[in-house]
């Protein structure tokens, strides 16, 4: 049984005992629990339900396991024969969370 949900703008598939990556939740913390009602597919595994735009009932409950930083990713960026050249890196700030239990309602 799985359900996809949209959470932060993006769309995530859930299943019970998953571990997903969501963008930073700055106002969690670990341990603290989330649900997601913003539903907006469940299957049974000979059932899909879709809503229009949400399911009726359905919900996605998870709990925060930590927060983290990406790998580094490096831009580099140059302009050929000038002797402009800049090298900078990015690391995505993002929340872990553990699905704990998925509601088809």
């Amino acid at each position: 049984m799985y359900a996809i949900f949209k959470a932060l703008g993006k769309q995530f598939r859930a299943e019970k005992g998953a571990t997903l990556r969501l963008p930073l939740m700055e106002e969690k913390s670990a341990g603290d629990t989330l649900t997601f009602e913003d539903v907006l597919l469940t299957s049974t595994g000979d059932a899909i339900v879709t809503g229009a735009p949400n399911v009726a009932g359905a919900a996605v409950h998870a709990e925060v396991v930590k927060h983290g930083k990406e790998p580094k990713i490096y831009v580099f960026k140059f302009k050929r024969r000038k002797g402009y050249r800049r090298k900078t890196g990015h690391r995505q700030k993002f929340t872990e969370v553990r699905i704990t239990d998925v509601v088809t309602g």
